[in-house]
Order: structure tokens, then C-alpha cells, then sequence
């Protein structure tokens, strides 16, 4: 059963106008053992979905998986158990909360491969716009090397989702969608919002906010768990190209703009459900 974790309404309104927001101490000791533990599981036994998103050459060594919380009852703990379901209700305004998908983002220390300004969303099967993201580390992360969004940039535009290491576009056709702005060379255009966090904090964005973050030094480690959650208006946006995450098979049990029910993306919030 979710722990209830109440917001204040200044920091519901802060996610609603700058699409990403921070929120200090949302697990407790016990939660960041079980999520570290389910990080180390998953790193010793990657998904076929895995990928190292690194150069070859690159001195450390940047590792992504996806989609892996039914076979890790650390992740499933947290999805389901936390206080996640009932804060996602709160950020999304949205009766019902599901979950989406995890995402496991680990940079060992000495990672040069940046993570390049892009938005969420675009790289799915979803539509809709209640929708978060939690970006969860249990390792302390410093200004230089966390998060960066783009104040506000959830508004509705959307920009054409690029392969991160080839700029190569292989979801929507060229030219389908916008390209993305110049945006740290046009700060006073594009604010940025970032925080420093500690375990226990993470970061709440929209899945439409554009974010980037760095490499990290050669003393640090950055292990992130990624919590996904959609609220009462996703439904299901079929592509004709493979997703990322993909969803194999999902097609044929939800059909285009149907809501996400379906057992991959199980209610958690209400608790009575």
C-alpha cells in the first residue's frame, strides 16, 4: 500500500507553470536500501532492452536498462509502495495513477557520454498530458553533474526525438517535428532549473520538459532509478515504429487512443484499488 505523502499547493503549481520540480527526502533509509539493492540486482542481471550508451573510449561507462520491475521485487516495492503513487496523484492532478515504465540510468565514475537536451515523451506509445517522471539517485548528486530542465518547456511543444549518440531520427520523419532550440546558447531564452540532490531526493518532470545532464568525475558514481507514471487522460498513441521503451504485442490488446489499461501498467493509486 503507498505511504501518503501530501504536497503543498506551491509546489503542485510549480510543476503545473515549470514542468519539473525538486522534492527533498520522498524515500526513507529503508526505501533507499531496497532501491539500491534492486539497482545492483538489475545491474548484475541487464534486460534484453539494455544498452551502454557510452563511447567505446569513453573512460567510464554509461549503463541504461528499461521495463524490468516485474522480475525485480526491489523496483516493484518502490513502484507500488512508496510514496510515489500518491505524490504522482497530487503533481498530475489525476485521480488514478499507473505505472508506466522504470528506467534504470547509471554513469560509473570517469563517464565523459553527456545526456543531450532531448524530451521524453516523443520516444513513446503515450498520449496525454498527465503524466511524471521521477529521476531518483541513491548516490549524492552536485550541481555540476545533475539534471537540467528547460523552465516551462512542457507547454506543448514537442521536438523531433533524436538517437542520443548519431543525432539520427528514428521515430517521427524528418521534419515532422520541431528541431531543438539553441538552448545553452540562448540562456536568457530558455531558463534552466537544476538542484543538487542527496538520497532520498529526487526530481518530479513532466515527460515533455526538456532536460540534459552532464558527465560525471572520475571520483563519483550517479546510479538512477527512473519512475514513470500516467494519470486519467494517456491513452495508448500506436507507432509505427518500435518505441522506446517498446511494448511488444501491446497493439493487439489496445488499440489507438485506447486507455492504458492493460496488466504492463498496473493502478497503484487510489490505495482502494
Amino acid at each position: 500500500m503507498p505511504r501518503k505523502h501530501p504536497l503543498c499547493s506551491d509546489t503542485v503549481a510549480a510543476y503545473a507553470v515549470d514542468g519539473a520540480v525538486v522534492l527533498r527526502g520522498v524515500l526513507n533509509a529503508s526505501e533507499l536500501d531496497t532501491l539500491e539493492q534492486g539497482i545492483e540486482h538489475n545491474l548484475a542481471h541487464l534486460s534484453p532492452l539494455a544498452l551502454v550508451a557510452s563511447e567505446p573510449d569513453d573512460p567510464g561507462r554509461f549503463v541504461e536498462d528499461f521495463c524490468t520491475w516485474q522480475n525485480n521485487p526491489a523496483y516493484r516495492d518502490i513502484l507500488r509502495s512508496s510514496a510515489l503513487p500518491h505524490i504522482a496523484a497530487q503533481l498530475m492532478r489525476s485521480r488514478a495513477v499507473r505505472v508506466y515504465h522504470d528506467h534504470l540510468l547509471v554513469k560509473e565514475p570517469g563517464t565523459r557520454q553527456p545526456t543531450p537536451w532531448h524530451q521524453d515523451q516523443p520516444y513513446y506509445n503515450v498520449a496525454g498530458r498527465q503524466n511524471v517522471s521521477f529521476w531518483i539517485p541513491v548516490d549524492p548528486v552536485p550541481l555540476a553533474s545533475t539534471l537540467r530542465f528547460v523552465a516551462g518547456s512542457h507547454s506543448g511543444t514537442w521536438y523531433m526525438p533524436r538517437t542520443f549518440r548519431d543525432s539520427q531520427a528514428k521515430w517521427f520523419p524528418e521534419g515532422a517535428l520541431a528541431e531543438l532550440p539553441a538552448i545553452d546558447a540562448e540562456p536568457e531564452r530558455y531558463p534552466q532549473l537544476a538542484w543538487a540532490l542527496e538520497p532520498g531526493d529526487c526530481v518530479a518532470f513532466h515527460m515533455l520538459s526538456l532536460h540534459a545532464s552532464t558527465g560525471v568525475g572520475p571520483g563519483a558514481r550517479r546510479r538512477v532509478f527512473s519512475a514513470r507514471y500516467l494519470g486519467d487522460d494517456a491513452t495508448h498513441a500506436l507507432r509505427p515504429w518500435r518505441t522506446s521503451p517498446p511494448f511488444p504485442g501491446l497493439e493487439q490488446r489496445l488499440p489507438d487512443g485506447a486507455p492504458m489499461d492493460d496488466p504492463l501498467f498496473p493502478m497503484v493509486w487510489p490505495i482502494s484499488v
